[in-house]
């Protein structure tokens, strides 16, 4: 029989080498949460091991005392904290989330709520289990072995987070494949993995987002039991489920075939209007059936521009008026109606094509020209308004901490952060150099 200290030795051997979290910078949204950003912050330094050099920064949108209590509260913590107070919320939580991104300094960052819903003790091992799988992407999912979604208070929100992981995991088969739980809030990304300048988020489902447009090349998951929130109230709201299914036609059209079909679509969608205008203009007010008709149009195309605005072209809006916009489509639906009957005509006369046939590829035609005339003449910017930048990219896998800060300094204004407190020195082991707070 072996010695004692060789079957230990032989133990030992056999058991896998996690590695050491990196540097963490974890990034929490905030609207007003300050019943719970103190007990937050307890628990991070308490579940954080004292050897893994971490920042927090919060990104708050409140409209309350937050940055006041979260500054207050950073007195007794021993990494450093900041505060980004945005005035305009644009694109909601998600909005913040990238933000924080911006100006993330470390190799990792951790997204979690402010509500406690998410346990910080799991941000160490979201990080280590990203480095012994060498993943870009690590998801804390309620839905995988050892998982639980027991923080969903009562089966209408059950019911409403199965029905939105089925819908975006139907929508995006490839994309979240391998992703059990793509409405999580608490995942743990590579810096370098994601560039912050592509994300255009709306709404809370931020991973969605990042799953979808940053393309991670790898993804692995962590379980986690899904907490009851510790003070306020849940943001999960209607309206907040309104801007989640328009966040997912926007991610599912992003590609332009995507786009055109959809486009084609709302067009089928502006009959009911216009049928609807048609009949009440003609049967209950009597109007000839010519004018009615051209009236009734009208109420198509006005149905047909506002959906494509919220649906198709939310992001390429601000280059014109909306009064400039609107005047524009009219005039392109509207040339599509007098094009359509002359060149049928053509089709007919000079082609000898079947009505029906020559009706049809009219259709066809206009649709084409319309689709490209309406993004070309309306929602193609008038000049470039900047590219990507090559520094974001690779900001962290170039050149370090610093190189970070630096990337995201030149490559996008970031507000400047109204409140930072900072109680003491980063923990930092011997040898490791950090960059302490983060500042834009």
């Amino acid at each position: 029989m072996a010695p004692v200290a060789e079957q230990a030795l032989r133990v030992t051997a056999a058991l896998p080498v996690v590695p050491e979290p990196a540097v963490v910078t974890i990034v929490v949204p905030t609207f007003n949460e300050s019943g719970n950003v103190g007990e937050l912050l307890r628990q991070i330094t308490a579940g954080v091991p004292a050897r893994v050099p971490c920042e927090v920064v919060f990104v708050d949108d409140s409209t309350d005392d937050t940055p006041w209590v979260i500054e207050q509260a950073a007195q007794d913590c021993p990494f450093p904290v900041s505060v980004i107070h945005r005035d305009a919320p644009d694109g909601g939580l998600g909005g913040a989330v990238v933000e924080g991104l911006r100006v993330a300094s470390s190799e990792w960052v951790v997204v979690m709520d402010a509500d406690l819903q998410h346990p910080p003790d799991l941000v160490p091992e979201l990080v280590a289990h990203g480095e012994m799988e060498r993943a870009e992407l690590v998801v804390a999912s309620r839905y995988v072995a050892g998982g639980s979604r027991a923080g969903l208070a009562g089966g209408y929100r059950v019911a409403v987070s199965r029905a939105a992981t089925w819908l975006a995991k139907g929508l995006f088969p490839r994309r979240l494949g391998g992703i059990s739980d793509p409405m999580s809030g608490f995942f743990a990304i590579r810096r370098s993995a994601v560039t912050a300048d592509l994300l255009k988020p709306l709404g809370y489902k931020i991973l969605l987002e990042v799953a979808v447009r940053a393309r991670p090349r790898a993804v692995a998951e962590v379980p986690f039991t899904f907490r009851d929130r510790f003070a306020g109230e849940s943001k999960s709201t209607a309206k907040e489920g309104l801007r989640f299914l328009r966040h997912l036609v926007e991610l599912r059209t992003a590609a332009p075939p995507a786009r055109m079909a959809a486009f084609g679509l709302i067009g089928l969608s502006g009959f009911a209007p216009n049928l609807i205008a048609l009949w009440l203009m003609t049967t209950a007010a009597g109007l000839h059936f010519v004018p009615a008709q051209i009236a009734a149009n009208q109420f198509g195309v006005l149905w047909n521009f506002l959906l494509i605005e919220l649906l198709l072209f939310r992001h390429r809006r601000g280059h014109r008026h909306w009064a400039n916009r609107l005047t524009r489509y009219g005039l392109i639906a509207n040339a599509d109606l007098v094009l359509r009957i002359p060149l049928s005509a053509v089709f007919v006369t000079h082609a000898g094509l079947p009505v029906m046939q020559a009706t049809v590829a009219a259709l066809l035609i206009t649709f084409v020209l319309r689709y490209a005339g309406t993004e070309a003449l309306i929602y193609l910017p008038r000049g470039r308004r900047g590219t990507r930048r090559a520094a974001d990219v690779g900001a962290v896998r170039g050149g370090g901490q610093r190189g970070a800060l630096d990337a995201v300094g030149h490559s996008a204004p970031v507000p400047e952060p109204v409140a930072v407190a900072v109680a003491a020195e980063p923990r930092v082991p011997p040898g490791t150099t950090h960059e302490g707070v983060v500042t834009p």
